[in-house]
């Protein structure tokens, strides 16, 4: 049929096929044609080397035109109010057939009718693991621009103690480089395997250290109930996240590049274990992703919980507090931004500390306000420092932010 075009997915991307003008009106009507990327099925030819039906198949399919866009949460969402995609035999593939994209109604519907040569079960397995390969690409791209963004925020000194622990994979950074460099060339995927077998184990140590380290950085705000504790703990956190997240992003892209050439091999050499390898891969992507959520999660736990208390405190130490507000806020904005090429969505809001005055009208902030003073009223042995909460309140209210 003219116009049709057809969907898979894996999970985490979407291939669209078929009509080059059809699969562009599709992405355009769902606003999602400028974030999609030319995906080449060249491969399927050479992956599927079985010959007869299955050959000729992977041959007419590779002359399709076709693009792929990265699962946001949000297009995923999308996608799956829309009716979703079918299941396939093959593992976390899904699959639609949409006889008229321009018909908005039927988008996202699985059309009755004949099979498609794509729900070849050969197929499929060649396109996931072609899939599986663009998506490290992807992934890889996004944390080299994001590297660039955090080192930024980084100053001197800090830099130079990032790039101290990051030498320690440079033999495999030059490798691993060098390899993709020879791949986008189409080297033999075999001499590029040789160059970087050995190199994942440096990257794994120091990305592994790493998570360690944002482990100690929540530790850093534990216990502590003085507002300038807090202040001088959630900036010094602020500083070093970067420092961590800059070292574990660099070792994300690099483990992401070393993917695409072990996947090359094994599409290359032994294409008929491809669907067990990709489903590997994703299960330790999935793993690589859960670990840095699981220490970025406590982290900003332990700053939400230094934040409620500088909160608390605003009255008598308004300054520090709203420092502690400010250091929590630029940190969640660097996990955030980390968060986003490795695809996980984040639902933190950002945190203000409430207003001099109307904090002044809260009976909870008097009470704490109140317990302080008269604890150092009774340390000074004074009862003249009773009356002193609206002096040093004044003292703390900032400029213009009364």
């Amino acid at each position: 049929m003219v116009g049709e075009i057809e969907l898979v997915s894996d999970g985490d991307g979407l291939v669209v096929t078929g009509d080059r003008s059809a699969v562009e009106r599709f992405l355009d009507h769902a606003g999602l044609l400028p974030s999609a990327k030319e995906f080449g099925l060249g491969k399927l030819s050479t992956v599927l080397r079985s010959g007869g039906e299955v050959a000729k198949t992977a041959s007419g399919i590779a002359e399709q035109s076709a693009l792929y866009l990265k699962l946001t949460p949000e297009s995923a969402k999308q996608l799956k109010d829309a009716g979703g995609l079918m299941k396939t035999k093959e593992k976390g593939i899904s699959f639609a057939m949409l006889g008229d994209p321009g018909n908005i109604g039927k988008w996202l519907q699985v059309e009755d009718g004949p099979a498609s040569l794509l729900t070849n079960p050969a197929v499929l397995s060649g396109i996931g693991g072609l899939m599986s390969q663009f998506a490290q690409q992807t992934e890889a791209q996004e944390l080299k621009a994001l590297l660039v963004r955090i080192d930024e925020k980084l100053d001197d000194v800090r830099r130079t103690q990032r790039d101290a622990v990051l030498a320690k994979v440079g033999r495999a950074a030059a490798v691993i480089e060098e390899a993709m460099t020879i791949h986008r060339h189409g080297g033999d995927p075999q001499t590029l395997w040789d160059k970087v077998s050995g190199e994942s184990a440096t990257i794994l140590e120091v990305q592994n250290a790493a998570l360690l380290e944002l482990g100690a950085l929540a530790d850093k705000v534990n216990n502590k109930s003085k507002t300038g504790e807090l202040k001088r703990a959630t900036q010094e956190i602020e500083r070093e996240v970067a420092v961590q997240l800059s070292i574990l992003a660099r070792c994300f892209e690099l483990q992401d590049e070393f993917r695409v050439v072990e996947l090359d091999h094994v599409l290359a050499t032994v294409p008929e274990n491809i669907e067990g390898h990709r489903l590997g891969v994703a299960e330790a992507r999935q793993k690589r992703r859960a670990g840095v959520l699981e220490s970025t999660k406590r982290l900003m736990e332990q700053m939400d919980a230094a934040g409620g208390i500088a909160n608390a405190n605003i009255l008598l130490h308004a300054r520090a507090a709203r420092s502690v507000i400010d250091s929590l806020n630029s940190t969640a904005a660097i996990v955030d931004d980390f968060y986003a090429p490795l695809g996980i969505e984040s639902s933190r809001d950002v945190l203000s500390a409430p207003r001099w005055r109307k904090a002044l009208r809260d009976p909870q902030k008097l009470k704490k306000a109140g317990a302080e003073v008269g604890q150092k009223a009774a340390m000074v042995g004074g009862a003249a420092a009773v009356v002193v909460l609206g002096a040093v309140g004044t003292k703390n209210i900032p400029k213009g932010g009364a």
